[in-house]
C-alpha cells in the first residue's frame, strides 16, 4: 500500500518524464564544475521537490563524479530528499524549546489533520510532513515552518486555518 501511495504521489508531482534538458541547464549554470555538486543538487531539489534517481545519474555523468559520491552528498544533507515531496514542506521543530512548549502536540495535530504520519506526503501531493531538530527560533517556540514561512507561538487550534490557507494558495498557483 505505501509503495502504491508513493507512486501516486510521484505521478502527481512529476506528471512527465525527468526533463534531461532542464537537468543539463542546471549543471551548465555551474560550468559543469565538480565542486558545484551540492549547488547542482540544491537546484535540482528546488526544481523537482526531490532528487529523482535519473537526475542523480545524469549529474554523475555530466560532472564526472562517481554516482556513489553523488548519493553520499544527497543522503548526508537532510535538506535533500530521495522521495517525492509535496508542494509544501511542513517542518515541525523538535528542538528543546519547541518540545518543552508543546511542539510534539503540533506534530500530532498535523498528522491527524493531514491524515499522514511524519515523513509522509498527503495523497494529493500538497503537503509533506517532517520533523527537524532545530529551526533556530527558540524564542518563538513552538514553531512550524511551512514552505519556508515560520509560524511562531503556534497552537494546535491554529493549524486547521493555516492548512486551509495553504490549500487555497496551492490551488490558485
Amino acid at each position: 500500500m505505501a509503495g502504491n501511495v508513493t507512486e501516486k504521489i510521484k505521478g502527481k508531482i512529476m506528471n512527465k518524464e525527468v526533463d534531461r534538458g532542464k537537468i543539463r541547464e542546471i549543471i551548465s549554470k555551474y560550468d559543469g564544475e565538480k565542486s558545484a555538486a551540492v549547488a547542482v543538487l540544491q537546484d535540482l531539489q528546488e526544481e523537482f521537490r526531490y532528487l529523482p534517481k535519473e537526475a542523480l545519474t545524469i549529474v554523475s555523468d555530466e560532472l564526472q563524479v562517481p554516482l556513489s559520491r553523488i548519493y553520499e552528498i544527497a543522503t548526508f544533507y537532510n535538506v535533500f530528499s530521495l522521495k517525492p515531496r509535496g508542494k509544501y514542506l511542513i517542518e515541525v521543530c523538535a528542538g528543546t524549546a519547541c518540545h518543552v512548549q508543546g511542539g510534539f502536540n503540533l506534530m500530532n495535530r498535523l498528522e491527524r489533520n493531514l491524515n499522514i504520519s511524519c515523513g509522509e506526503t498527503t495523497e494529493d501531493a500538497m503537503f509533506t510532513l517532517e520533523e527537524v531538530r532545530c529551526l533556530g527560533c527558540c524564542s518563538l517556540a513552538p514553531v512550524v515552518r511551512i514552505d519556508g514561512n515560520i509560524h511562531p507561538y503556534l497552537t494546535q487550534d491554529e493549524i486547521p486555518g493555516i492548512l486551509k490557507n495553504y490549500r487555497k494558495a496551492g490551488v490558485k498557483k
